[in-house]
């Protein structure tokens, strides 16, 4: 099917039905329901080198040779793709936009306690090159957003994170962290600054409930601490048309927010407020608006020929093409900032915060860039070794990358001093069953469209 047939088919479909909220997960632990010996059946109709691009591929430490027998592997910290079977266990949540999702016929699987879309039926590689060369529509939905307000709320959130707070501008977002005393890496956020009195918090989907007990705990009384995830949607359009898709609904170029900046706007006829950020590399926004009006924007924007959807999958090849760390990968409770390379963010020296003193302490290990030779990649939670059979490291994420044509990973080597670039490396389960790699600076990819 061509893109302007499959554009046309889209609508029909959307213009046939409405999006409406959804009701607990029943569904079977096949993909759209169906049987996984069914989907055995299929999944025999691939040729070998499917099997061959999705072991190179997979994203979030999923096992992805499961697209040829439909059953998913995973590593401790990673997304499982398929609903939990354990009967006990708390059902996932879901998006606004599952139905819609359903409707696409996304493959669906559990991250972070939600049913999010992993990949749509384009595939994982697509959908990445599509981002790259075009636009693609995220889902993130499932990530935390909390408000915090009060005459008292900047020089506590200032007190909290390790990079200033209290000097942030209005209208301004800055990457930031919150550490435990230890200095280890609770949750990496964004922190909004919409008025003098009053900022926005997005938090990742896993630590999301934690994060927001431990600062209700550490904030002052007369600050007001608001958990608005329920009530709000969250989606990224990112990619270097994304500001022309935005223009042809009425968006002057002009009036969108500058680099890591944010401000209120209309779209589709919904006040939405939209940030000059995202988590691939590429020029993009993202999109807050109110949660009943997310199924209208996402079938709005997809209805624009240059815009696709992509899932998780996707997100975090793109991401990791350009060396941003995930949370439950390369940034955790045993990580520190300073560890994962974000020394320069963090003042230790000049402010009084929770965590300060143990990043003021060398570094354990310091967060490494790895180039492999051809498509094959490190899995999370294998070993560095050196030449002589060493452990030196852990690999924290890998993947084949799609716009280099190679497999890239991230992963911590011992040691506060970082590593030469081009040193040579084995990455693998134990040192006679490894990939041979090299140091390689991050980004890997470093023709983004980000700052344009």
């Amino acid at each position: 099917m061509s893109p302007r047939h499959r554009h046309e088919s889209r609508r029909r479909i959307a213009g046939r039905q409405r999006v409406s909220f959804p009701v607990p997960d029943r569904g079977r632990p096949g993909r759209n329901g169906e049987p996984m010996r069914t989907l055995r059946r299929q999944a025999r109709r691939f040729p070998p080198f499917f099997g061959v691009a999705a072991l190179a591929l997979c994203p979030f430490g999923i096992y992805l040779r499961g697209v040829m027998t439909a059953t998913e592997k995973t590593t401790p910290a990673a997304a499982a793709p398929e609903p939990d079977r354990n009967p006990s266990a708390a059902p996932l949540r879901r998006t606004p936009l599952f139905s819609a999702h359903r409707r696409l016929q996304a493959r669906m699987g559990a991250f972070a306690g939600w049913n999010m879309p992993i990949r749509y039926p384009a595939g994982i590689l697509a959908e990445h090159l599509h981002t790259r060369r075009a636009a693609a529509l995220f889902d993130v939905c499932h990530m935390g957003r909390f408000r915090v307000t009060g005459p008292t709320a900047a020089a506590d959130l200032d007190r909290l994170m390790p990079r200033p707070v209290l000097d942030q501008p209005v209208g301004s977002c800055r990457y930031n962290f919150l550490l435990n005393q230890d200095g280890m890496v609770r949750d990496d956020l964004l922190v909004y600054r919409m008025r003098d009195r009053e900022f926005l918090l997005v938090v990742n989907a896993g630590p999301a409930a934690a994060d927001a007990e431990w600062l209700r705990q550490n904030l002052a009384d007369k600050t007001v601490f608001a958990d608005e995830s329920a009530a709000t949607a969250k989606l990224d359009l990112q990619g270097p048309g994304a500001f022309a898709v935005l223009a042809e609904f009425g968006v002057d170029p002009g009036a969108l927010p500058r680099y890591y900046r944010c401000g209120a706007l209309s779209l589709c006829g919904h006040q939405i407020m939209i940030s000059r950020t995202g988590y691939t590399g590429e020029r993009g926004v993202e999109i807050y608006a109110a949660a009943a009006a997310a199924a209208e924007l996402w079938q709005t924007l997809l209805g624009h020929p240059l815009v696709e959807p992509a899932g998780l999958g996707a997100r975090d090849t793109l991401r990791l093409e350009m060396g941003y760390p995930l949370y439950g990968h390369e940034l955790d409770l045993d990580t520190t900032p300073v560890e994962a390379g974000f020394a320069r963010l963090v003042s230790p020296k000049d402010r009084n915060f929770i965590g300060r003193a143990a990043l003021a302490r060398p570094a354990r290990k310091r967060l490494t860039g790895f180039r492999l030779p051809g498509r094959r990649a490190a899995r999370a939670g294998e070993r560095v070794w050196d030449l002589d059979g060493n452990e030196i490291g852990q690999v924290s994420s890998g993947a084949f990358a799609p716009s280099l044509g190679y497999a890239v990973a991230l992963g911590y080597l011992q040691g506060a001093e970082p590593a030469a670039g081009g040193t040579p490396v084995l990455l693998g389960a134990a040192p006679d069953k490894t990939i041979r790699a090299e140091v390689c600076r991050r980004p890997f990819y470093a023709d983004g469209s980000v700052r344009a």
